[in-house]
């Protein structure tokens, strides 16, 4: 049974196209996190603590290794800000 030739050509370029696209969302992705992998599962407990991390540092997967928070860290609380309706 002859190979058709001339579908390896698209179906090379569909591949490739494929491999460069998932690369970059996985590199995109891990740029966002401060080249960390991306997190999956997240429960509320790692919720709550990238919250808080992110009142912190700044940034929702930055972490601080000072044993104790900032001044500010008392009064940055997401209790002022949330509304209730």
């Amino acid at each position: 049974m002859p190979v058709p030739w001339e579908a390896l050509i698209p179906f090379g370029l569909v591949t490739v196209m494929f491999g460069a696209t998932g690369t970059l969302l996985n590199t995109s992705k891990r740029l966002q996190n401060q080249g960390k992998p991306v997190r999956y599962n997240v429960d509320a407990w790692d919720d709550m603590m990238m919250d808080r991390d992110k009142r912190l540092t700044g940034h929702k997967r930055g972490q601080v290794a000072e044993p104790y928070a900032p001044d500010e860290f008392e009064t940055n609380s997401v209790w002022y800000t949330e509304r209730v309706s």
